[in-house]
């Protein structure tokens, strides 16, 4: 059974930062591709950034250069740290596998809010 626990959103002024983590009870997860995704109000959900069990990172363009994806396999725990903040960015943050589809199980995200 999957688990997954999002922490670390907030509210956050325009440029501001904030780290996202996401604890996961997932089977062989050193092996899976996990990827944090967003959805905003009114928005289709989307995927933000991806990362492979060895640590190979892939992101959106609206997020590249600004968002750095990491884990911890140990801890099997996804990181997403997120720098330059834009109002843009508001949404509620979820992680999950790369590919999870909406009728997979999520967790129950952590919202960010960035203000003008």
């Amino acid at each position: 059974q999957v688990q997954l626990v999002e922490s670390g959103g907030g509210l956050v002024q325009d440029g501001g930062s904030l780290k996202l983590s996401c604890a996961a009870s997932i089977s062989i997860f050193s092996l899976r591709t996990m990827a944090w995704y967003r959805q905003a109000p009114g928005k289709q959900r989307e995927l933000v950034a991806g990362i492979t069990g060895g640590g190979t990172p892939d992101y959106s363009d609206s997020v590249k250069g600004r968002f750095t994806i990491s884990r911890d396999n140990a801890k099997k725990t996804v990181y997403l740290q997120m720098n330059s903040l834009k109002p843009e960015d508001t949404a509620v943050y979820y992680c999950n596998t790369r590919g999870a589809q909406m009728g997979d199980s999520w967790g129950q995200g952590t919202q960010v809010t960035v203000s003008p």
